[in-house]
């Protein structure tokens, strides 16, 4: 069943989006589900750790890794992701954190693909913020944490028990114990993925109430759909991917033959260069005949109207000079401001104006060598003009001779091809228009399709909550916290014992969750002792939630669990590590049969070379380089 069996999340693929390409990591196995176990392996600095960092920040985390070869590579980041066994895709933002995420059905790459809707990461309590969306697919969603009812539980507290990073592996501050709240809020996740946190029926009937509501809502905008989806006459799922794969395969045939065309083009009129080379300068020579006539017409239009300004300057030099010859000179008073003037006087006393004519034979010598000159030039633009008009007219002439030569050399073998290209052309388009309409179609059909499975998700949530409901109410079936806390510590021991953990005596997990070895708490071990006890306590916790259909999400990340193990080579410190991967490989095949665990190692042992997704060298010549392989 849907709400018991694929509840939860499990990691399909990351993309970190670049400015011109993309960096992919697939956690798929080869019949496209999530592979049960994978390993990022390779040299150190490559992006393993990063990987983990941006999986966190998908889901929700308040930054990403900030590298120096990050930054400027990485623009946003995609994780898809199955939720209750559908295909989701989670985008954020790189650079400054976001504050949002966008979230569609769909996968990558995936023609038809669902609207994004925008959803708030904070409040975590929000009816749709991102938080809600993955609680309601691990069936937290509404949960309350017990010590302060306005503190709701968020997917950032539930990914304590899904992500062991580096600093918490061989720290003294697994459990937060450094952080009083922070520590006291982790056993409250535990106890409610556990299912014995306080008013755990009131949370069940609380839960039932809103999937109902979501349940009717969801079933009226299904019927609207379909109602949609029939009245568009749009066909099934199968005819609209046969169609939408004939119509891309149409149009990268009709892509072919226009290449095809062209070439065929090219090597038909192959003859014609001659031609061509002729017609080419033909017309060259007809463009500079243009241009040199352009240029004398222009001339003779600016020179014509400064001949005749020049010409009457000429008019009134000689009608100056000729007044002073007819009329008396000699003036009693002065021209300019009517003074008396005496016989001996050159200017005029009050105004100093000039008595004595003004002899202007220089300027009229001037005007009139101008004038000439300007008339000649004039002359000689209207002589040549004719020749020029007449020159560009046979240059044009020539030029069309030379291209009627090459369209009645080539017209044979052309225009055949012209009809062909018209041929292709319609057929390019009825293609494209096939296409939209499939794409169309299949965004119509998959919204559909989402929408029924999310109506068979809720109808098997609400099946499974009543079930619980009525378990907890007619019979004490729910183990109290205590129990809880017994077998998870039984799980650690024996997680420890398949370690061969040196001396293992006393080992068990205290009410408050502290794991203890020889009746020592863990921060009494030492280094590489506090690495298996760590792995060992998150483990226990994981797979005993998985194991009792708890809430947990379904997923693990695990960060360099060779940490202090066999840096100097110890045989009995790699026959450890190979430990740790057979028991992480055995449950996953076993009782652990539809989780998921992925692991960013070094260098882990050949013995789980089968579940490496990707290696990374650290060297440019033997790729992958690592995560951002071009930036070496």
């Amino acid at each position: 069943m849907i709400g018991l069996r694929t509840h939860g999340i499990r990691i399909r693929r990351l993309r970190l989006h670049g400015a011109d390409r993309g960096y992919d990591v697939d956690f798929r196995a080869p019949d496209d589900t999530p592979r049960p176990l994978s390993i990022l392996a390779g040299a150190f600095s490559t992006g393993k750790t990063t990987i983990l960092e941006f999986v966190d920040y998908c889901l929700g985390a308040g930054d990403h890794p900030r590298h120096p070869e990050i930054t400027p590579k990485v623009k946003s980041a995609t994780l898809e992701v199955e939720l209750s066994g559908s295909p989701y895709l989670i985008e954020r933002a790189v650079g400054e954190p976001s504050m949002f995420a966008y979230v569609r059905a769909g996968r990558l790459d995936e023609p038809g693909a669902a609207p994004r809707v925008r959803r708030p990461l904070r409040p975590a309590g929000h009816p749709e913020s991102l938080s809600s969306l993955l609680l309601s697919h691990c069936k937290l969603q509404g949960v309350r944490l017990s010590h302060d009812v306005d503190d709701p539980l968020s997917f950032r507290d539930l990914m304590w028990l899904c992500f062991l990073p580096n600093e918490r592996l061989d720290g003294k501050d697994l459990l937060f114990e450094s952080v009083p709240m922070k520590h006291l809020k982790l056993r409250q996740v535990v106890d409610v993925v556990f299912d014995v946190h306080d008013d755990h029926t009131v949370e069940i009937g609380r839960r039932i109430r809103t999937v109902e509501a979501d349940l009717a809502a969801a079933r009226a905008a299904y019927r609207a759909a379909e109602q949609l989806v029939e009245e568009q006459h749009v066909g099934g799922r199968d005819d609209l991917e046969a169609l939408h794969r004939s119509a891309k395969e149409e149009l990268a045939a009709c892509a072919q033959a226009l290449a095809d065309l062209d070439g065929r083009a090219r090597a038909a009129t192959g003859f014609a260069a001659d031609l061509r080379e002729r017609h080419h300068e033909a017309a060259r020579a007809a463009l500079l005949a243009a241009n040199e006539l352009r240029d004398r017409e222009t001339q003779l239009q600016r020179m014509v109207p400064l001949r005749g300004s020049y010409a009457d300057d000429v008019s009134k030099w000689t009608m100056l000079t000729e007044a002073d010859r007819l009329f008396e000179t000699a003036a009693d008073v002065c021209a300019s401001c009517q003074a008396p003037l005496a016989a001996a006087d050159e200017r005029c006393p009050a105004c100093r104006f000039p008595v004595a004519p003004v002899d202007v034979s220089g300027e009229l010598r001037s005007a009139k060598t101008r004038l000439a000159e300007l008339t000649r030039y004039v002359e000689e633009l209207e002589r040549e003009i004719p020749r020029l008009r007449a020159a560009a007219s046979r240059a044009q002439e020539a030029e069309s001779r030379a291209a009627a030569d090459v369209d009645a050399a080539t017209a044979h073998a052309v225009t055949p091809l012209l009809a062909e290209r018209d041929a292709i052309a319609r057929r390019r388009e009825e293609a494209a228009a096939t296409l939209q309409r499939a794409v169309s179609g299949l965004r119509l059909v998959q919204s559909l399709e989402r929408r029924a499975t999310g109506i068979l998700q809720m109808m098997d949530q609400v099946a499974a909550d009543r079930e619980e409901l009525a378990a907890a109410g007619t019979q004490a079936r729910r183990a109290d916290r205590s129990a809880v806390v017994r077998r998870v510590g039984e799980r650690y021991r024996a997680i420890l014992a398949e370690f061969r953990y040196p001396k293992l005596a006393d080992a068990y997990l205290a009410e408050d969750l502290t794991p203890y070895v020889r009746g020592e708490p863990y921060t009494a071990a030492s280094s590489g002792g506090r690495t298996l006890i760590a792995l060992a306590w998150q483990l226990a916790m994981f797979e005993t939630a998985w194991e009792s259909r708890s809430s947990h999400p379904g997923f693990l990340l695990l960060d360099s669990p060779q940490k202090n193990l066999g840096a100097l080579g110890d045989l009995e410190d790699g026959q450890t590590i190979e430990r740790i991967y057979r028991h992480i490989e055995d449950w996953l095949a076993g009782r652990g049969v539809g989780a998921q665990v992925v692991v960013a190692d070094n260098a882990p042992p050949p013995t789980a070379a089968d579940d490496v997704i990707v290696r990374y060298s650290r060297r440019a010549d033997q790729p992958p380089y690592g995560l951002i392989d071009d930036d070496f």
